[in-house]
């Protein structure tokens, strides 16, 4: 998505491009779990809506497993190195 890092009109901060571009490979497979299931709000925002929606209610946890594993397969493979020694500490749920 062109111009991910400004707000919107709405304060809001567009969510990032999810390939080698974006930053979603900086966070641990813990988080990434926890984001889809869960949904995010950017602490940045200036509205109190979630920018991503929630998806535990929607997707099994094999799913939501299978949608990180498919967004690893968008990074390079420093960024995959660097996500897995970020995932060590932080893996899956089990």
């Amino acid at each position: 998505m062109p111009n991910w890092e400004r707000q919107d009109d709405q304060g809001e901060l567009p969510a990032p491009p999810h390939g080698p571009e974006g930053h979603t490979w900086k966070h641990s497979d813990a988080m990434l779990y926890r984001i889809i299931a869960e949904g995010w709000r950017d602490p940045w925002n200036k509205t109190e809506r979630l920018t991503m929606p929630a998806f535990g209610d929607i997707l099994t946890p094999a799913e939501i497993r299978a949608v990180v594993a498919y967004l690893k397969t968008l990074w390079t493979a420093e960024q995959r190195r660097h996500q897995e020694e970020e995932s060590q500490n932080e893996p899956f749920p089990p």
